[in-house]
């Protein structure tokens, strides 16, 4: 379930996915392609996350793979993951795959995730401390929510950087280092 006081967890469970409903209920009225208040099993529906989780515990519907994460998306990661766009696909790419994971049965979903993050992390970090302000705009419509959280760290490191090593504060010699012992007898 959802971290009750994280807002990008909660819109990460926000996220549409698909199910397949096992059982028929009554009074509902999630079909909008039905005239009824129920669902027929075999019944195809959108759903968010944090419903289709409920549902798929209660074995009364199973969830099918999002198409953020399928062959296609993973093809086009491992040719150049820097240059494609997981943004228009799932604004919170790597929470939700955790999330959906499981759900689906996909026990490679973690080492796609990560091998997704590592390739991407190094361009993020190395636009986030060479990018001019133009080229960055374009590149950070193509990143994640969490990728431009890094994004947005790795600028800010890099700029209290420069202002440190341009006119911050000195290293000081610690005063106990200036005094002379005394010889020992």
């Amino acid at each position: 379930m959802a971290n009750y006081f994280d807002i990008d967890d909660i819109l990460a469970e926000e996220e549409l996915v698909s199910v397949v409903f096992q059982k028929a209920v009554n009074g509902v009225g999630i079909d909008p392609s039905s005239e009824t208040d129920s669902v027929e099993p075999g019944s195809k529906v959108e759903l968010p996350f944090w419903l289709a989780h409920e549902l798929h515990l209660r074995q009364i519907a199973t969830v099918k793979l999002p198409p953020s994460f399928n062959q296609k998306t993973r093809l086009e990661l491992g040719a150049d993951a820097a240059c494609v766009d997981l943004r228009s696909r799932c604004p919170y790419f790597y929470e939700f795959g955790c999330k959906i994971a499981p759900l689906v049965g996909d026990r490679d979903m973690g080492s796609f995730l990560l091998s997704a993050f590592k390739n991407r992390y190094q361009e993020v970090l190395a636009k986030a401390h060479t990018a001019a302000f133009a080229a960055a705009s374009k590149f950070l419509n193509l990143l994640t929510k969490e990728e431009t959280n890094l994004y947005e760290a790795a600028q800010s490191s890099m700029a209290a950087f420069k202002k440190w090593r341009i006119g911050g504060p000195r290293f000081q010699r610690a005063a106990v280092l200036g005094r002379k012992r005394k010889p020992t007898a």
